[in-house]
């Protein structure tokens, strides 16, 4: 069967500023939480690695850009660096990065690839984060300052803004589920940093309608479709408070302009909930994006408790659902999670129906693989799986769209093989195998396929 699509549709990869660029002597970069924990925290970080040793892209910006270019890229998703651009998080600016920023852009306009560009992508200054971070308010005014100092040195390259990548991971991985600095377990003030976050994304949304930019504007929402184990009741209560706490208390706030009562009578029965003022719920009311990024890895399968949890521990969504380990699924085992395309497809109806079939792309989709060195041949990494990944998903959402979901791009994570948080360079990602040793990048199957698929306007596959 033959997939076609429009000949506008963006089609690339995405990184972030942290995961990518990496140091050099004398970029005047201040510190973020990811420089501080990967040194001070070194033991959770796989083989050691800090964020001084990610994929050179500060180096190697303009070699990168034209290996996007030979592979037909008409877009790309990067960040700024708060910490790069601003060091301390508020004050002055580097110049050293408006240098690198504009130069970086220009490089890419200059080959015909869209910037996609993120203004936060887990990365906070740390010199904030001594002062608290999201929990403390006086950082959406310091986000906000530094939103529109984007805006303003760099709008006139940029037509797509996004404010946030994955909004909840900040607050759930770093204040709740202790992935991410500063490693905190617990909810009410996970709920205070996220209620933060959301009014930061307001506030920068306000000021670029206010500052009459050209271009768009949006966010960049990590979502995690949920299945029941069955139609048992107590299991469909169980996949829909896994879907309240993850997904739609974020959509909703995001993309409808309030939260949902449902979250609040649970928040407000535990003594979990934040502070919201009256005038945030005005500001909230009154955001509306232009266009929505959907990140998407895996599905969440999950069934109802089968223990009552401990009424002196951590409040967490998880008292109100197990996770459930379906018989048979299709596992990525060097990650250790499910590989489910049609999910998707489900992403793109939900957004179709339940959210006024905004535009919309996929802002990440990928498959991380340990040791890909296994597949090396002939000095290229023969990567079929990611392949038959990008065909299965690919079909699926070019279903989606043939049912009238207004998706305009396809970004896989990532371009190149970069450094991934707490799993370092464990699990590979990219179209082009970066040598850790030497720092050659070098092209793998996928990324010639994804070439093709991109002049090709499509592809073909036997279903």
């Amino acid at each position: 069967m033959h997939y076609s699509f429009s000949k506008d549709f963006f089609w690339g990869a995405a990184t972030s500023a942290t995961q990518s660029e990496g140091r050099v002597e004398g970029d005047r970069k201040g510190e973020n939480i990811w420089d501080y924990a990967s040194k001070e925290y070194n033991h959770r970080f796989f083989d050691g690695v800090t964020t001084e040793q990610t994929s050179r892209f500060y180096e190697d910006y303009q070699e990168d850009i034209q290996k996007m270019a030979d592979l037909s890229f008409n877009s790309f998703r990067t960040s700024i660096s708060w910490s790069r651009l601003i060091p301390d998080g508020v004050g002055e600016v580097n110049p050293e990065a408006v240098v690198f920023y504009n130069q970086m852009l220009d490089e890419l306009n200059a080959k015909g690839i869209q910037p996609f560009i993120n203004l936060y992508h887990f990365d906070m200054p740390m010199k904030l984060q001594e002062i608290g971070g999201f929990e403390n308010r006086e950082v959406i005014q310091a986000y906000k300052k530094y939103a529109e100092t984007c805006f303003e040195l760099f709008g006139d390259k940029v037509a797509y803004w996004f404010t946030f990548n994955e909004p909840m991971i900040p607050a759930e991985a770093g204040y709740l589920h202790d992935r991410h600095y500063p490693y905190v377990v617990d909810f009410k003030r996970a709920a205070q940093v996220l209620h933060h976050i959301v009014l930061c994304h307001c506030e920068a949304i306000k000021s670029f309608r206010e500052g009459g930019y050209s271009g768009k504007i949006g966010i960049i929402m990590d979502v995690i479709p949920v299945y029941p184990r069955s139609q048992h009741p107590a299991d469909l209560y169980a996949a829909e408070m896994a879907d309240l706490f993850y997904t739609k208390s974020l959509n909703d706030v995001i993309l409808k302009g309030f939260y949902p009562e449902e979250i609040g009578e649970i928040l407000r029965k535990y003594d979990q909930l934040p502070v919201v003022t009256t005038a945030d719920k005005e500001l909230l009311s009154a955001t509306k994006i232009d266009l929505l990024g959907i990140n998407y890895y895996r599905p969440r399968r999950v069934k109802a408790r089968e223990s009552v949890p401990n009424p002196e521990g951590v409040f967490s969504p998880e008292w109100f659902y197990d996770n459930y380990e379906m018989p048979g699924r299709r596992m990525n085992t060097s990650r250790g999670i499910e590989i489910y395309p049609k999910g998707l497809y489900d992403i793109a109806k939900k957004i179709q129906n339940e959210y006024g079939n905004i535009d919309w792309f996929v802002s990440e989709n990928g498959i991380g693989i340990q040791d890909e060195e296994q597949y090396l041949q002939d000095d290229m990494v023969q990567d079929d799986y990611r392949i038959e990944f990008l065909e299965e998903h690919l079909s699926w959402l070019h279903q989606a769209m043939e049912e009238g979901s207004n998706c305009l791009g396809y970004h896989m994570w990532t371009f190149v093989d970069c450094w991934s948080w707490i799993n370092a360079f464990k699990n590979r990602y990219g179209f082009y195998r970066m040598n850790l040793e030497t720092g050659e990048k070098t092209v793998k199957k996928s990324g010639l396929w994804f070439k093709d698929v991109i002049e090709n306007q499509g592809f073909d596959k036997n279903n």
